[in-house]
């Protein structure tokens, strides 16, 4: 077997270089071994924290993105819609005085504009009660469903009183009405064919104690109770 020996640079470019011993050879091999293992191990090690750091932060993404998406999903979702009623009419524009004079409504009952000072205290009336105060009543969230005396009798009465909420509602006949019944909100208002009219429901569920009347939610009682009051 041939043996070759590595040579020494001399310090001396005049000199020849000095070759390596067996011993010498042999610490050289082991120390370029042990070169090349501390670099492969450093290599694993960059690799195993590449790695590491890569699964933690496609982790953390995918909690943000969750986070975002709840976040937004929940904000963005659309709020549930009330169930509006075919015929409906709408007014804007109303005003808001208060007055302690009579008032000409361009509505038939009115759905808003100036109105006295106090509200009408809100239940069962046998006569017809005064704009004004109603007009007040209908700022707090009230809804005030009117009828047609001559055509809404008896039975049918009965069966108007019993599919009205017991609060923030007036009840009372009104002369000279374009329908048997109708029923009003600020701002808004319907015509219905009597009693059994599905639609009085869904006016109902869209303006009574509506979030969009001016004041929602101020009181229903503790005003004026005008005559032919029957009950709350």
């Amino acid at each position: 077997m041939r043996r070759y020996s590595r040579l020494v640079p001399s310090n001396d470019n005049n000199k020849p270089a000095a070759k390596l011993t067996v011993k010498q050879e042999r610490e050289a091999r082991r120390a370029e071994k042990v070169e090349q293992m501390r670099r492969a191990q450093a290599k694993a090690t960059r690799n195993r924290r590449i790695t590491i750091g890569s699964v933690v932060g496609a982790a953390a993404l995918i909690v943000v993105l969750v986070i975002v998406f709840v976040v937004t999903g929940s904000s963005s979702a659309p709020a549930p819609v009330a169930t509006q009623a075919d015929g409906v009419q709408t007014f804007t524009g109303l005003t808001r005085n208060h007055v302690t004079t009579p008032v000409t409504y361009p509505q038939v009952p009115p759905v808003g504009g100036d109105h006295n000072p106090v509200w009408l205290n809100c239940g069962i009336y046998d006569q017809a009660v005064p704009n004004e105060n109603a007009v007040h009543s209908l700022e707090h969230g009230t809804v005030w469903v009117t009828y047609d005396a001559t055509k809404v009798t008896g039975d049918a009465l009965t069966k108007l009183r019993s599919a009205l909420p017991n609060t923030y509602i007036i009840l009372s006949p009104y002369v000279g009405l374009p329908s048997p019944v109708v029923a009003s909100a600020w701002g808004a208002q319907i015509q219905l064919t009597g009693p059994d009219d599905a639609r009085l429901q869904d006016f109902l569920k869209t303006y009574w104690q509506s979030p969009n009347a001016p004041e929602p939610g101020a009181a229903c009682t503790g005003g004026v109770t005008a005559p032919g009051y029957v009950s709350a």
